[in-house]
């Protein structure tokens, strides 16, 4: 599976545009993980936090949104002050090697950023080490169809291949369709 390029900052704003909600609203994320108000939640590659503020007004514990570029997590501040959201602690860091303490989530999100890891395994694992036992994570992809809005189709992940793979990585592993041109993986720990 190859890496696709990381998302330009510059388009950040495209990442809250309401047509998105048609594809996949973060509600409908945040339903399937069952978040609740004690639930501690990890976001990986949280970008400008179209998941992580929704998610965040969500619980009444802490939400760690971890992503490589800085710039991603200063939009992400903004949106949060902007929704009065106060419970994000701003993580700069790798999705695959993390300083989060293991088994410290309840629940778990990465959104359209698993295509663009170069090492699934070392992702994988990472996820496992921060998840608590019980715990569940949610992988949201671009299927490979062409569309409007997302990664160039060489860049995506066919949603039965990358079902296929983690099923071989993990024994609890959930399909989930969003819309025809996105899906989600999610993973019972």
């Amino acid at each position: 599976m190859m890496a696709g390029h990381r998302f330009h900052p510059e388009k950040a704003e495209k990442l809250l545009d309401p047509k998105r909600k048609e594809i996949i609203a973060p509600e409908r994320a945040i339903e399937i993980l069952q978040i609740g108000t004690q639930d501690v939640i990890v976001d990986l590659g949280a970008g400008n936090g179209y998941f992580t503020v929704p998610m965040a007004k969500k619980t009444k514990e802490k939400v760690y949104a971890v992503d490589v570029q800085q710039e991603m997590l200063e939009f992400l501040k903004t949106h949060a002050e902007k929704e009065q959201v106060d419970n994000i602690e701003y993580i700069l860091e790798d999705v695959s090697n993390t300083s989060l303490p293991s088994r410290l989530a309840d629940k778990g999100l990465m959104s359209f950023v698993f295509h663009e890891v170069d090492d699934h395994d070392a992702v994988l694992a990472e996820i496992q080490r921060v998840m608590k036992p019980n715990g569940k994570f949610l992988i949201i992809e671009w299927e490979a169809v062409e569309s409007e809005m997302g990664p160039p189709l060489h860049e995506r992940i066919p949603s039965q291949q990358l079902l296929e793979y983690m099923k071989t990585k993990h024994h609890n592993v959930e399909f989930v369709s969003f819309h025809p041109t996105v899906y989600g993986i999610l993973l019972t720990y």
